[in-house]
């Protein structure tokens, strides 16, 4: 029943019978994140919004502070509180107006905007080792927001969804990538960490963007017409989707009395005007009600659905970053996870993800990002690598290094040149203090000379540097490192981080 009032906001979402904002109303309401066990952000002004009556005075008070509005003549208000400091105790929000709220179990610390694919949406009941974290997971200091699959055509004011503490009741439902980045940062921090759970399986980054970011991409053109066609082609695909779906149901009930049910699957139902695939509609109605909330960053794990078209992606990413920042009025903090390591069987040039894991580097060169490389971690079948723990650890020491100024090491080795030296090039390398294999010889490099035709080649780590070099190839003119969909990555720094796949040139 759940999912069924999920999809029927969905449907009334893209008719437009719900509206973008709430009618003016008499009683005063708040915006999603404040309700009931919140976190609010630490160390900065802290804007709280919300709808009522047309010209209604509005107070707000929390601890100390209190401050006043006037909702404007369509009924929204916004007001901002001053900077808090962190706080482990309970506090509650009063906002007044012809109405009373009470927001009772308010926490201040930071909070995080967890968004994504189904990397970051998988939980923490499905990671690895579940039985034994689900136990352990007393931490009533992290908080989890889970925002349901929604889609809009229009930016959102609202959306459902409640703030749950952890404990071994509760964080099965986690995102793991997101629980396991909080319970470090928790550990290191001892404040506590409020976690945005805005995540669904399957989903390409220009559904994330605004629309308005999206027409200003130079895909555009291309973004709305695979739209468009999805549309076209949907009251044909739904026909079939019945039709087969009917065969398949009397062949289900007309199978064999023997307790095994049949192999063949259930036919896959067509996404049409309500599916994820909208460009702009997860942003409208999974990302737009958030804004303008303050957050202490963004955690981020996607781009497999994007793969096919990695040549889009680089321009994508980089443009929703940048559009987000803009939304929420800061340059906030991104930190993303590079695709892990995995076979992708129906991809004939082994090599799909590689340039997808290229375009997500290329968000590096934005201020206040940071990428987590899990080359290492990935499984070669399963396209939802289990180990989610160290995923979230990598991440938390990009923000532990960078937000709390810790002194460790936080990446692993990154490309900052090549030069050629004979018949070998000599590879350097960013953060590589104590560059090891591991014991094992180096896999992974190739090279190429001028016909452009990569070799697998022999490596040799010399200090912070690599030496590689193959027998035929006289004369080399570039380089590359776990240039495929499953490479046998085996650099990593001495912090134990794995080097970041790369190659030299841009044929």
């Amino acid at each position: 029943m759940r999912g069924c009032g999920v999809r029927l906001v969905r449907l009334l979402l893209l008719c437009g019978l719900v509206l973008p904002f709430p009618p003016a109303r008499a009683d005063v309401a708040l915006a999603p994140l404040f309700r009931d066990g919140a976190v609010l952000q630490r160390a900065q002004p802290l804007p709280v919004w919300g709808y009522a009556k047309p010209g209604e005075r509005i107070t707000v008070r929390f601890r100390t502070t209190t401050v006043e509005t006037t909702a404007t003549s369509d009924g929204h208000w916004r007001l901002i509180l001053p900077a808090q400091a962190p706080s482990t105790q309970p506090a509650e929000m009063i906002v007044k107006g012809n109405n009373t709220l009470h927001v009772r179990d308010v926490l201040v610390g930071d909070v995080w905007l967890c968004a994504g694919q189904s990397n970051m949406e998988w939980i923490v009941g499905d990671s690895a080792n579940a039985a034994e974290e689900i136990a352990a997971a007393n931490f009533p200091l992290i908080r989890h927001f889970k925002i349901p699959h929604l889609v809009a055509a229009r930016p959102q004011a609202d959306l459902p969804g409640e703030w749950v503490a952890c404990n071994p009741s509760t964080v099965a439902a986690f995102s793991a990538v997101a629980y396991f980045f909080a319970r470090e940062l928790q550990r290191k921090t001892g404040i506590p960490i409020g976690l945005v759970n805005s995540s669904w399986g399957g989903t390409q980054v220009e559904s994330w963007m605004s629309p308005a970011a999206v027409r200003a991409s130079p895909y555009d053109a291309a973004l709305q017409s695979r739209w468009q066609k999805r549309l076209t082609d949907y009251p044909a695909n739904r026909t079939k989707y019945e039709s087969d779906l009917a065969k398949w149901q009397m062949t289900q009930a007309a199978s064999p009395a023997t307790g095994q049910a049949l192999l063949t699957p259930a036919p896959r139902e067509p996404e049409g005007p309500d599916s994820r695939w909208m460009p702009g509609g997860l942003y409208n109605a999974m990302i737009a009600p958030l804004v303008p909330a303050a957050l202490r960053g963004v955690i981020w794990y996607q781009g497999e659905a994007n793969a096919p078209r990695h040549s889009e992606y680089a321009v994508l990413f980089t443009s929703m970053i940048q559009q987000w920042r803009e939304a929420f009025g800061r340059e906030l903090p991104f930190y993303f996870v590079q695709l892990a390591n995995h076979n992708r069987e129906f991809d004939k040039t082994r090599q799909t993800w590689a340039y997808l894991r290229e375009a997500q580097a290329s968000a590096l060169a934005l201020p206040a990002t940071g990428m987590a490389v899990t080359i290492d971690i990935g499984d070669v079948t399963n396209v939802h690598p289990k180990n989610k723990q160290e995923v979230g650890r990598r991440l938390a020491l990009i923000a532990r290094a960078q937000l709390e100024h810790e002194a460790i090491e936080y990446s692993g080795p990154q490309l900052a040149g090549a030069t050629p030296e004979g018949r070998a090039i000599r590879v350097r390398f960013r953060h590589a203090a104590g560059l090891q294999a591991g014991g094992h010889p180096l896999a992974a490099f190739e090279i190429a000379g001028a016909d452009h035709r990569y070799l697998p080649a022999e490596a040799t780590i010399e200090g912070e540097t690599v030496v590689v070099m193959a027998p035929t190839v006289t004369a080399p003119v570039a380089v590359r490192y776990a240039w495929h969909n499953f490479p046998d990555a085996g650099l990593f720094n001495g912090a134990g981080l794995p080097a970041a796949p790369f190659r030299t040139d841009r044929w």
